[in-house]
């Protein structure tokens, strides 16, 4: 086996550790001391203090911070990224959010009015998927993804993000007698997807989602009507939950061969 060769291997295995557990032997060990330390908010997987006496010590030598893919996590993901280029492909739940309607919106206000909607809906969005243990994959134009994985949400993922998708609705309006402050439709896919490292050591590093699954997922975000949450047969297979009086659709996506069989959420009372 190649150097190289041998590297991959080993980051493959080192990142399909860290997606089914949430952590590696760096983190574990530093978890024994940094449980210790006072402070508050602390970050979910090794304790690190975000606040209070003890941030100040986790900052300067340990380097730890809020992650940019969850405030309610420490950017050992991300070092970790940097560190082994590559990944793993895992099982997974994803949620796309999308604005419905984007463009006429935009149309009938100005810039600076529509980029403090988009703002405000992004800030909703990224809130309720961190609380869930996502981690915010995508906030690109008018659409946010979070990529629920078994280490970080554990095994009842798909349950998660379904509920992380009606929580979404609900803050945003979906049910107000006057309709909602933004219109958005979410997709929810469970499958195997790629997640990992794209770029290189000496540049920009990227943690992404790649593969089948987030495209369906967006792809389903994409033709959601709003307040509509469009979840597979997958999903609700792996979140276990009964399927009772909701609608039944069969859908073609764009790029996909043959058409999805997808179940509709509209009543929300229907998501545990």
């Amino acid at each position: 086996m190649s150097e190289e060769s041998a590297q991959s291997f080993e980051a493959e295995h080192l990142w399909r550790a860290y997606l089914t557990t949430g952590e590696f032997e760096k983190e574990r060990r530093q978890r024994r001391f940094l449980r210790w330390l006072p402070g508050s908010l602390r970050c979910k997987n090794c304790y690190a203090p975000f606040q209070g006496a003890g941030s100040t010590v986790v900052r300067i030598i340990y380097g730890k911070r809020p992650s940019n893919m969850n405030p309610l996590i420490c950017n050992a993901c991300e070092d970790f990224a940097r560190a082994y280029l590559g990944g793993a492909d895992v099982d997974l739940s994803l949620l796309f959010a999308d604005v419905r309607g984007s463009t006429t919106i935009a149309e009938s206000m100005g810039p600076m009015e529509f980029s403090r909607l988009i703002d405000r809906f992004y800030k909703i969005a990224t809130n309720v998927m961190a609380r869930s243990d996502a981690l915010i994959d995508k906030i690109i134009g008018d659409q946010a993804a979070g990529i629920y994985v078994p280490g970080f949400a554990g095994k009842d993922h798909a349950r998660r993000a379904i509920k992380a998708a009606k929580e979404i609705l609900q803050a945003t309006g979906h049910e107000s007698p006057d309709g909602p402050w933004i219109p958005l439709g979410v997709g929810v896919h469970t499958g195997v997807a790629f997640v990992g490292s794209v770029g290189s050591q000496q540049g920009a590093v990227d943690i992404t989602v790649l593969g089948d699954a987030p495209n369906t997922a967006a792809r389903l975000s994409s033709i959601a009507a709003p307040g509509e949450i469009l979840i597979t047969e997958a999903t609700y297979a792996a979140a276990g939950m009964s399927t009772g009086s909701l609608e039944k659709r069969i859908v073609e996506l764009k790029g996909k061969r043959e058409p999805l069989s997808i179940y509709v959420v509209k009543d929300y009372s229907s998501v545990p």
